[in-house]
């Protein structure tokens, strides 16, 4: 499965769709939040969408909202257990395909308790051994690409590797806004502001205002900069 959905694509405009769909439930702008009404059942593209955005399909539950749960058969759950099925990281995965299919499951038994959307554990990958040893504008990259992680009560190994590299993440954040990569400045952004010691020099809170704006409207900057504000800490705000 595809890390990130290649531009002007089916594939990108569906994730799109969802990160906007997110980001306005995290925002309390969106009313009622449903995964499913954001996306097509039993469609390809709409289960690639949810294992590229992983766990942050599920954000809004992560503030308490109450999902249509109804046990397995609830919508929601049905489209994250087929994107688990559809989508499982192969032999030769990426440690960031690992977790992140991974942090799905995890963010489905956690919010979705009720749905008992389960994936089978996987036998390899997932290493985590690059939280500690990667330089840090490799470890900002991955941080980044695993931001839906820091939701609340997600991979409490990985947040915590990532807390002990705070001056790393605060270079890496740094780095991104010079390079206008919004993107990745909004995702190492999500864990900074869980993180211990952030630098009170970084501006981190303007920064996040700042990115959002100048990143255009793109909808998974949204999302990024709304949860960082939603979650601090790790938890809703």
């Amino acid at each position: 499965m595809a890390e990130q959905a290649q531009e002007n694509s089916p594939l990108s405009a569906a994730v799109a769709d969802v990160a906007n769909g997110v980001a306005l439930a995290l925002d309390g702008e969106g009313g009622s939040y449903a995964l499913s009404a954001l996306l097509a059942q039993d469609d390809r593209v709409a289960l690639a969408a949810i294992r590229v955005l992983g766990a942050d399909v599920l954000a809004p539950y992560a503030l308490g909202l109450d999902p249509a749960r109804g046990g397995a058969d609830a919508p929601d759950a049905r489209l994250v257990r087929d994107a688990l099925a559809a989508y499982p990281p192969g032999a030769d995965a990426s440690d960031v395909s690992w977790w992140s299919y991974r942090g799905l499951a995890e963010a489905s038994r956690a919010y979705l308790p009720a749905a008992q959307v389960l994936a089978a554990e996987a036998a390899g990958g997932g290493d985590d051994t690059w939280v500690r040893t990667d330089p840090w504008p490799r470890l900002s990259h991955r941080a980044a690409q695993l931001a839906a992680l820091s939701l609340p009560g997600l991979a409490p190994a990985l947040a915590a590797g990532l807390a002990g590299r705070t001056d790393d993440l605060a270079r890496g954040f740094v780095r991104a806004v010079r390079r206008r990569d919004w993107l990745q400045a909004s995702g190492v952004g999500r864990w900074l502001v869980r993180a211990p010691d952030v630098p009170g020099t970084l501006g981190l809170d303007a920064g996040l205002v700042y990115v959002h704006r100048m990143s255009g409207g793109d909808p998974r900057v949204a999302l990024h900069t709304t949860a960082a504000r939603r979650f601090p800490g790790g938890g809703p705000r």
